[in-house]
């Protein structure tokens, strides 16, 4: 009988069942490999590492999002609020599936979490740009190409304080992640097109009652 070939997908969900029923990570690649009965080389033809493996990890779910996203024909039509509104939703949905990896891989040391999620950040900043998300107008020329670099960061530092948000979010079906993304995006895209106070004061407002129940 032929042995079926194994993709990347096989290696990358036996990765994180493997973490997630052992606690940990398995000691070296041999001893993964030897669990999958593949050998070495067959590992490494898929990935360079486990540090790569884990970046992978973050990358499907973003692809899988953007899939699930284009799978809905209204989607295209949404203006750029609208678009990352849903993005957010549905990329947190895939989160709340696998929340408990999601914690064992993001959980401990802050700098390997940074480091897993790097390749995310390089596509979630492109796709940020594709939004074309309307700004206010400048007047010069390189002040507009300043907004344009800082626009992607603002964004990915949103995405990783959301991100928080949801590893701590103790709410039923984690609801409070839910309205936190809703105010935050409202309030960043207003910000952006200089309409700033009302939506600022209900993201305070919110945080406030948040941290006060803490």
């Amino acid at each position: 009988m032929t042995k079926k070939k194994i993709t990347s997908k096989d290696i990358l969900s036996a990765y994180m069942n493997f973490l997630l029923e052992n606690g940990e990570k398995p000691k070296n690649v041999f001893v993964f490999a030897k669990e999958l009965k593949i050998s070495e080389q067959e590992f490494y033809q898929h990935y360079a590492s486990f540090q790569v493996l884990e970046q992978e990890v973050f990358n499907e779910f973003f692809v899988k999002t953007l899939e699930l996203l284009h799978k809905n024909d209204d989607y295209a039509d949404f203006d750029a609020k609208n678009k990352l509104l849903s993005f957010y939703f549905t990329f947190f949905e895939l989160l709340n599936r696998n929340r408990s990896y999601v914690l064992h891989a993001l959980g401990s040391k802050n700098l390997d979490a940074l480091k897993t999620l790097a390749p995310l950040r390089t596509h979630f900043k492109a796709y940020i740009d594709d939004l074309d998300i309307e700004s206010v107008d400048l007047v010069k020329e390189n002040l507009n190409r300043i907004k344009a670099k800082s626009l992607a960061e603002i964004a990915w530092a949103q995405f990783m304080f959301t991100l928080k948000f949801w590893m701590e979010d103790t709410s039923p079906g984690f609801e409070k992640t839910d309205v936190f993304i809703e105010k935050s995006i409202n309030t960043t895209v207003d910000l952006v097109a200089s309409k700033p106070f009302e939506g600022l004061i209900d993201l305070g407002k919110f945080l406030f009652k948040e941290k006060m129940a803490k």
